[in-house]
């Protein structure tokens, strides 16, 4: 008998790759697996399904991770208002941790004498796969075709072409990774400093030149309508945004940042849901948190981001910071304004019981009614106190 290979498969030009040459190179049956974190339709994950058989593999599984991912990670970002180097949200390196530990279950499920990737040598992806793959299955061997070979796409689709594999090389030229959380997209473009990706390379295109306005509801932090729909899973949220945000092509941008191998590295994204909520949310929060719960929430969601980033999902710190994130979410209830445009948004406003500019002390630059005049003469007086006594003490004549 053949040894088995559990490999994470998308249906992508790499995992493709890996296919063929596990099945010909290395002789393995070959056990794929999709774990679909919100990003495949259902014709999609068929056609998917179908691609892995006909390239050989033993056997294919889809495992749906969507309400998971959710659940124990897209919800924390949200409340973290996590946006990495104040631009990414996390799109891929938030689902690759979930993908990974389900890899694992699978393979071990299957007794797998190795597990597989096709992650290349220069980016991150390696090491969020192999990282979870160390901590849950330590006993299985990794093999990584395309890194252990450090092959170019190009190379790739030469030896699948030589293997009489048809794919739609035009569109391989671009390595994409759609979910629930906004899709990346990289190619030769995003090799450069200065290039931006054509406007063919991204999932939507414009198709709506008007622009339009609606009512995002958040329930305790967590997206829970649009308009008058109302949902009692925020998933149906983040997709319905997406299907409103998709004719405006809202979202693009280009991530510069620094990867877990020490390397800076560039990639394009469209995540009009997720910038949109994020960015809601965050505005909704300046309404209902006070000074100091805002201050630590960012620096706690700063740090879950990175260390998410990296692949320490399973690292006992983040549970801790998703309960220090969930706990301030209490008041963060409302509606937030946003209005909807060709390639942008804008947000309004907010509508919120808990909006503590409402308060009724007083309005910022107009009305003072919960103190008075002389109450801020005699406070900015002992706020100076420290201040006046260092420069007393340290200021001389010729100063």
């Amino acid at each position: 008998m053949k040894n088995k290979v559990v490999l994470a498969y998308s249906g992508g030009l790499d995992t493709s790759f890996c296919v063929k040459y596990l099945t010909e190179e290395k002789a393995l049956d070959v056990h794929s697996i999709l774990v679909d974190t919100g990003g495949f339709s259902q014709e999609e994950l068929k056609e998917v399904t179908d691609r892995a058989y006909d390239l050989g593999v033993t056997s294919h599984k889809t495992e749906s991770v969507t309400n998971e991912f959710y659940d124990q990670c897209i919800k924390y970002l949200i409340f973290g208002n996590v946006l990495r180097n104040n631009t990414y949200p996390l799109s891929v390196s938030a689902e690759r941790v979930f993908q990974a530990m389900k890899v694992a279950e699978h393979a071990k499920a299957l007794g797998a004498t190795y597990i597989a990737h096709g992650s290349t040598g220069a980016g991150n992806d390696q090491v969020r796969f192999d990282l979870i793959f160390e901590i849950l299955c330590p006993e299985i061997e990794i093999i990584t075709p395309v890194r252990d070979n450090q092959l170019s796409r190009q190379q790739e689709i030469d030896y699948l072409k030589t293997a009489g594999i048809n794919l739609p090389w035009e569109k391989a030229q671009y390595s994409i990774n759609q979910g629930l959380w906004g899709t990346s997209v990289g190619g030769s473009e995003t090799l450069t400093s200065n290039k931006p990706l054509p406007e063919t390379a991204y999932p939507s295109q414009l198709s709506d030149m008007s622009s339009l306005t609606i009512d995002l509801h958040f329930e305790k932090g967590q997206p829970r309508g649009i308009n008058e729909n109302h949902y009692d899973n925020p998933v149906h949220t983040i997709q319905h945004l997406q299907a409103i945000a998709k004719p405006f092509a809202i979202g693009r941008d280009m991530h510069v940042g620094d990867t877990i191998i020490g390397i800076k590295g560039r990639v394009g994204f469209e995540a009009a849901s997720a910038l949109i909520i994020i960015k809601a949310h965050h505005l909704l929060e300046k309404h209902n948190l006070g000074k100091w719960q805002q201050y630590w929430k960012e620096q706690l969601g700063n740090w879950y981001g990175m260390l998410l980033h990296e692949g320490q999902y399973l690292d006992p710190v983040m549970r801790n910071i998703e309960g220090f994130l969930e706990d301030t979410q209490s008041t963060v209830s409302g509606t937030v304004h946003v209005k909807l445009s060709p390639y942008r948004y804008e947000l309004l406003g907010i509508s919120s019981d808990h909006d503590l500019l409402a308060s009724g002390f007083g309005h910022y630059g107009e009305m003072n009614e919960g103190w008075t005049g002389q109450d801020v003469k005699g406070f900015t007086k002992i706020l100076a106190n420290q201040n006046k006594i260092y420069h007393s003490v340290n200021t001389t004549k010729d100063d």
